[in-house]
């Protein structure tokens, strides 16, 4: 599926943004344009049913690669996932070839409910607050927006991951794995094997799943040496 993609800057070196379950690339609004005024030209997509993609018949974990590959350019300096985004990201890196990857709290593992995840699509804005209390306003309405926009049924793929997952077994190019102060995803478990796999782990203390969101300023000074 070729996905709706939107760009910042016109760099002379591209990077790839693609974000996590049930938002959109809205979700990059301060990220895009920070990598825009380092040099970047700035590439983010529309996961299948989110934003402004597509809904689909079938969703799962390869064909969210597979539209990556089809939709993003090949070489980019730096191509960065976050959740199920690094997921995709994961499994098109072969095939992509980015000459660095960054995966910010990747949803590798396997056991979460798809049914909770969908009943999350009637929050409200003064909920999500409570949830994100560190989300600035704007964040806030984007994820409304977002949550509208987004199809629950590409969440059922997860109920055959109850036992599984996708650690990878080595990286495919160099690559940072980003995981937040309280990640119920990068486990401490996880960070010994994905650092014994040749993968570099740093953490950003003080932040929950969507560290980009939850503290900006953190986030990208966790990138230093990657962007």
């Amino acid at each position: 599926m070729r996905l709706v993609t939107h760009e910042w800057g016109s760099g002379g070196r591209t990077a790839l943004l693609v974000h996590g379950m049930m938002s959109d690339l809205r979700s990059w609004r301060r990220v895009g344009p920070a990598l825009a005024d380092r040099g970047y030209r700035v590439v983010a997509v529309d996961l299948r049913g989110h934003g402004a993609s597509p809904r689909a018949a079938r969703y799962a974990p390869a064909l969210f690669a597979d539209d990556l590959v089809e939709t993003l350019p090949s070489g980019a300096e730096l191509a960065l996932g976050h959740s199920l985004g690094a997921l995709a990201l994961s499994l098109a890196a072969d095939r992509l070839r980015p000459a660095r990857a960054v995966y910010s709290e990747p949803a590798w593992g396997g056991g979460i409910d798809p049914t909770v995840l969908a009943q999350l699509t009637a929050l409200r804005r003064d909920q999500i607050a409570f949830l994100n209390p560190r989300w600035d306003p704007e964040d806030l309405d984007v994820e409304v927006a977002t949550l509208a926009r987004w199809d629950p049924a590409g969440a059922r793929y997860l109920e055959g991951l109850r036992d599984t997952g996708f650690l990878p077994a080595r990286p495919v190019v160099p690559s940072l794995v980003q995981r937040a102060g309280s990640s119920g995803l990068v486990g401490p478990d996880d960070v010994e094997l994905l650092t014994g796999r040749g993968f570099e782990v740093r953490t950003v203390e003080g932040t929950g799943h969507c560290i980009h969101r939850d503290d900006f300023d953190a986030f990208m000074a966790s990138l230093a040496g990657w962007v």
